[in-house]
C-alpha cells in the first residue's frame, strides 16, 4: 500500500480514565522526513508515541501509518516500523553482536541473511570493531547506536525514537544526529522522535509542539520562529503586571507575564525598547532583546514557560516491551 504521508493523524484523542492525554490531534508526517514531537512532561508525547508504536489502542480518531489503518492493520504496521525506547533495552552482559542476534531472531531473521544484516548495520553504525565487546563497556553514545541498530534490523520504513539523546553528552548527540540524517538521506527512512530539548527540536525538518494533550504549533523550526515576527523582549520589573497594563495602554502591545518576567513581541523591537526605557525606565530592572526562539513560540502559544509545570497530572507512559 502507498500513502502520501508516512503518518497521518486525524482528530486523535486518548484518555486515561478522566485524564485527557491527547485532544483532537491532527498532523501529518511526510516520507523521508525527520519529524519532532516537542513538549514538556505530560504534554502528550509519550501517549502519541505509544499509539504510533501500536502499544496503545486507538480510542478516538483515525491514524494511517505507512498507508495502513492503525485500528485494523496494526500487525502490518509492526512489520514496517522500528522502535527505540527512551529506557535502555540492551543486555549489558552480552556482546554487541549477541544483543543484535537475539533481536534478529525476534524479527524472524536467521542464517546467512541474519549475519549479513547484522554485519551491514555494525559497519554502517561504525561498530564493527566493537562487535565482541560487552555492552557494559561501551560509551553512552555507542549504546544508543546499538539501540538504533536493533530497531533497523528488519529494514523498517519508519523509525520511532523516544527521547533518543537521553544520557548522551554533546559529542554523542552530534554523532547520533549524523546517523539520523544518513538514515533519512541514504536509506529513505522516515524518522519520528520525541524530545523536550529545544536545540534537538531545532535540528528536525518539522515539528509538532504538544502541550496538555493539544497540538499548539506545527511547522518547520524557521516557520514557527518567523510566525512571531520581529523581536522578543524580556523584561524584569518591580511590578511586572502593572507595567504590562501600562505598556498595553501606552503602545497597544500585549505583554505576557510569565513569572517572573514580562515577554512581548514587536516588529519594531529596538524602537519599542528605546520607548520603554524612556517612559518606564524607573520601573524596569533589566531588559533583553533578541530574535524569537522555539521557547518564545511555546510561551506565545501556551502563556507559560516550557519548563513550568502545568496543573494536570503527568501522563501515563505506555509499558515498554521488546518486539
Amino acid at each position: 500500500m502507498t500513502s502520501v504521508f508516512a503518518i497521518d493523524l486525524q482528530a486523535v484523542s486518548h484518555s486515561y480514565g478522566e485524564k485527557r492525554a491527547l485532544c483532537d490531534v491532527t498532523l501529518s508526517v511526510g516520507e523521508q522526513e525527520i519529524f519532532g514531537l516537542l513538549g514538556p512532561n505530560g504534554g502528550g508525547k509519550s501517549t502519541l508515541f505509544g499509539l504510533l508504536s501500536t502499544m496503545l489502542p486507538l480510542q478516538r480518531g483515525d491514524v494511517q501509518v505507512l498507508g495502513f489503518d492503525l485500528r485494523s492493520e496494526d500487525e502490518a504496521i509492526r512489520k514496517r516500523i522500528g522502535v527505540t525506547f527512551q529506557s535502555p533495552s540492551l543486555d549489558v552482559r552480552l556482546t554487541v553482536y549477541e544483543n543484535l542476534k537475539h533481536q534478529a531472531v525476534l524479527y524472524g531473521l536467521s542464517g546467512r541473511h541474519m549475519r549479513t544484516r547484522i554485519d551491514q548495520l555494525l559497519e554502517w553504525m561504525e561498530l564493527s570493531d566493537r562487535r565482541q565487546d560487552r555492552v557494559q563497556s561501551l560509551s553512552g553514545g555507542m549504546k544508543r547506536r546499538v539501540e538504533i541498530a536493533k530497531g533497523l534490523l528488519h529494514q523498517p520504513q519508519l523509525l520511532l525514537l523516544d527521547e533518543p539523546s537521553t544520557g548522551l553528552d554533546p559529542g554523542g548527540r552530534h554523532l547520533m544526529w549524523q546517523d539520523l540524517r544518513r538514515l533519512r538521506d541514504e536509506s529513505g527512512v522516515t524518522i519520528l522522535l520525541t524530545t523536550h530539548l529545544m536545540d534537538e527540536a531545532d535540528r528536525c525538518d518539522r515539528l509538532g509542539i504538544l502541550d496538555q494533550g493539544r497540538l499548539v504549533a506545527l511547522g518547520t523550526p524557521d516557520e514557527l520562529r518567523s510566525s512571531l515576527g520581529g523581536e522578543c523582549l524580556t523584561i524584569h520589573a518591580d511590578r511586572p503586571q502593572s507595567l504590562a497594563a501600562d505598556i498595553k495602554r501606552q503602545y497597544g502591545v500585549e505583554a505576557v507575564f510569565v513569572d517572573p518576567v514580562l515577554r512581548l513581541e514587536s516588529a519594531e523591537g529596538r524602537e519599542l525598547l528605546a520607548n520603554l526605557l524612556r517612559d518606564f525606565g524607573d520601573s524596569i530592572r533589566s531588559v533583553s532583546i533578541g530574535k524569537p526562539t522555539l521557547d518564545d513560540v511555546f510561551i506565545t502559544r501556551t502563556g507559560r514557560r516550557f519548563d513550568e509545570p502545568d496543573e494536570t497530572q503527568p501522563e501515563k507512559k505506555p509499558r515498554q516491551a521488546e518486539r
